[in-house]
């Protein structure tokens, strides 16, 4: 990984007065470009082949620059091209996980977030470590497959946008859907319905919901499943679909908006800030946009079943506010509040603090 005094450099040659917004033209890049925008930043667009023709029908998030590269590796080695330019990096899901994040640690460039989490989120075992650690509920884990005797969810890891991942109810099931060579956990499959919580954690902010050092807030929600009928219903038909050569995926081709019971926001925030805090004992922090995936069953108990520790496509149905964000700030976006973190940290003298 790029270390932390390599992007002290890097930055020290920056025109901080001329810092530009840069993403890969997918997943949550309209937003992140529209918010930037909005803060006054110049936006750049690094497309992979070609420069993508439908921005020109969102005129206010087009990049005012396109930087098109050949293949996602490029983004590397032509990094210094982009230095040249005052460039930091906003990173993305498609951004690290067709890049790898491995590969993304390595580019030489100022990277809004911390770095560091990458490694803790990627591997199932170690985010798992993460956040039973914090106190959190996540389901159950099984660790040999022989031992299944529920309905169970097998997921790779790594695996993102709800790819590399299936059901099984039994041993049988198992056999039938693993994939050979790939790590994988098998946890216990809760029934229940989803709750794709987006928050924004600022370790430069004094005000707000404070945490131990910072402010933590609640920028959204989204679900990509419906309740506990649309849950039983995937369960039940399983075994007829399969008999017709389909198999279930839970591969994500869009967001619903929605909002939680009241009673239960003490909950949504007490489980973020425990995440957060110990992400600071653990690696010294995840900043900006994450998503606590989670699931509340009948009890109301919230379970987390995995965390992406960055801007996350759920957020993209609120590129005009929340019924939470507009609570903070009317009609802002995940994506303009990172270019406003990383605005309000050049004025005070604080960007070493946000990028890695």
């Amino acid at each position: 990984m790029v270390s932390k005094s390599d992007i002290s450099n890097i930055l020290s040659g920056y025109d901080l007065e001329n810092i530009t917004i840069a993403t890969v033209c997918s997943h949550s890049s309209l937003q992140i470009l529209a918010g930037a925008r909005k803060e006054g930043f110049k936006t750049l667009g690094i497309a992979i082949g070609q420069a993508p023709k439908f921005y020109d029908a969102f005129p206010l998030a087009k990049p005012d620059e396109f930087f098109v590269v050949e293949k996602y590796d490029d983004i590397v080695t032509r990094a210094s091209e982009l230095a040249a330019k005052n460039v930091v990096l906003i990173p993305h899901g498609s951004f690290v996980e067709y890049l790898g994040a491995e590969r993304f640690a390595e580019i030489p460039l100022p990277t809004f977030g911390n770095r560091a989490v990458l490694e803790w989120e990627s591997d199932r075992d170690m985010e798992r470590e993460w956040l039973t650690s914090a106190g959190v509920k996540m389901p159950q884990l099984i660790s040999d497959p022989k031992n299944i005797d529920r309905p169970v969810l097998v997921k790779y890891h790594g695996a993102k946008g709800g790819r590399g991942f299936f059901i099984a109810k039994d041993y049988h099931d198992f056999k039938l859907g693993i994939e050979h060579g790939l790590k994988y956990n098998i946890q216990e499959y809760i029934l229940g319905t989803r709750y794709y919580l987006h928050y924004f954690y600022s370790p430069i902010k004094e005000d707000g919901y404070q945490i131990s050092k910072g402010k933590l807030e609640l920028m959204g929600m989204d679900r990509r499943d419906e309740t506990n009928i649309d849950e039983m219903y995937k369960l039940g038909s399983q075994e007829e679909l399969k008999r017709l050569n389909i198999y279930p995926s839970f591969v994500v081709t869009g967001n619903l908006p929605l909002v939680i019971r009241e009673s239960l926001l003490p909950k949504v925030f007490s489980m973020a800030e425990q995440v957060v805090e110990k992400s600071i004992e653990l690696f010294g922090g995840m900043m900006g946009p994450f998503c606590l995936e989670t699931i509340v069953n009948d009890k109301l108990e919230f379970y987390v079943f995995e965390i992406s520790s960055r801007i996350v496509a759920g957020t993209n149905i609120n590129i005009s506010g929340s019924p939470y964000s507009d609570l903070i700030e009317p009609g802002i976006s995940t994506g303009q509040r990172i270019a406003q973190e990383i605005k309000y940290a050049i004025e005070i003298g604080k960007l070493d603090e946000v990028v890695t």
